[in-house]
């Protein structure tokens, strides 16, 4: 096992981590403050590959492992954890555009998802199925040459301000089996848009409720087969889980530098709060959880990538730890800057709130453990 990046690997992290500084960190505070979807960045991001990084060639994609995509994304979230996080969301989409769409499909939509001139909203979740998403009821009845869509999802990420969906909906019977995916338009009639959601982070990017109604969707706008949906969602998840994590871990990484530099400058009963071995504790030990939890999303990036048997079952366990690990960091950082931390001059608190929604979505971290304990109880299972 080699732990270190490659020429390309860390040519791509300084790229990205550019970016961060000069295009996402001078506005993240006033984009949170405002609730504001910074598209014209997010199309900046697009010209340098950022919106289709594991998307294929074929359609304008970089084309780069899902361990490529995670040294990028961290160092992207080190700038704004809330853009970055929909710069995931929209590379998911791409990427199941690309590799599950008809011809037709990819030609309509794919080079300008791939370059960011479209934008795209992943609809899986329902408001009666969250964690349970084989149950959603969205529905998609075959009429003719089109598919008619009827049903609501929520806690849709660019929902009103994205031009793509990809949508999740019953096509047969109950259970993931009935469950097939679609290619959307956003502006396609019968789609309206709820109220612009009011979160506790994330505000960098709208989070909307959609409905549907009598929708027609061409039928060469589905993804893959009928039926096909549950799965091309759960390979979707794998990778999002890996993403989300990731941005965990950039943004952990980025207030530990910013509690670094304010332990060495920031004085209490005459002397730098970095000459108190409590506090030099803490930051150790800060450090070493993050290192673990990087390096255990890389691995499962390493194991997705191969198409190991297990990859499901270790995205779940970084996902897991590293979000965790990555909230719990912010929350040591903020608490390391006393009552500063807690004012919004400084990001310590925006951290805090951006982190706290990854241990929710992309499956709570109560399913990430039900994903792993089923593994490691399954009759004849062997060591991870």
């Amino acid at each position: 096992m080699n732990f270190e990046l490659s020429e390309d690997q860390v040519a791509f992290s300084d790229m990205a981590r550019a970016f961060a500084q000069n295009e996402l960190e001078p506005h993240a505070a006033q984009w949170d403050a405002e609730s504001f979807f910074p598209v014209d960045v997010i199309r900046k991001a697009g010209e340098l590959g950022f919106c289709s990084l594991y998307a294929p060639e074929r359609v304008g994609g970089l084309g780069l492992s899902r361990l490529d995509a995670s040294i990028i994304f961290e160092q992207l979230s080190m700038g704004c954890t809330s853009t970055t996080a929909y710069l995931t969301i929209h590379n998911m989409v791409t990427w199941m555009l690309a590799d599950f769409g008809t011809p037709e499909a990819v030609e309509q939509w794919g080079e300008k998802l791939a370059t960011g001139e479209l934008l795209g909203s992943y609809c899986l979740t329902e408001p009666n199925s969250g964690s349970d998403a084989a149950s959603l009821k969205t529905t998609a009845k075959r009429d003719g040459d089109d598919y008619v869509l009827n049903g609501s999802k929520m806690f849709i990420s660019g929902a009103g301000s994205t031009d793509f969906l990809v949508v999740m909906a019953r096509t047969g019977g109950e259970g993931p089996g009935g469950i097939s995916a679609f290619a959307v338009d956003a502006k396609a009639s019968g789609i309206s848009y709820g109220r612009k959601e009011e979160k506790m982070g994330w505000n960098s990017q709208p989070t909307r409720m959609i409905t549907f109604e009598d929708v027609r969707v061409p039928a060469n706008h589905l993804l893959g087969n009928e039926g096909d949906g549950f799965k091309i969602a759960m390979k979707g998840l794998d990778g999002g889980r890996i993403n989300i994590a990731t941005c965990s871990i950039g943004t952990a990484q980025q207030a530990i530098n910013k509690a670094r530099e304010y332990m060495l400058e920031r004085k209490q009963f005459g002397k730098r709060l970095a000459d108190f071995q409590a506090l030099q504790f803490r930051l150790a030990d800060m450090v070493t959880e993050l290192v673990a939890a990087r390096q255990l999303v890389r691995m499962a990036a390493t194991k997705l990538d191969a198409g190991h048997p297990d990859a499901t079952t270790y995205c779940a366990m970084a996902k897991r730890f590293a979000t965790d690990v990555g909230f719990k960091v912010c929350d040591e950082a903020l608490q390391l800057y006393g009552g500063n931390g807690y004012i919004k001059e400084y990001p310590m608190e925006r951290y805090v709130r951006d982190t706290r929604v990854h241990r929710i979505l992309e499956g709570t971290n109560e399913v990430m453990r039900l994903i792993i304990s089923r593994r490691v109880l399954s009759d004849g299972a062997s060591e991870l």
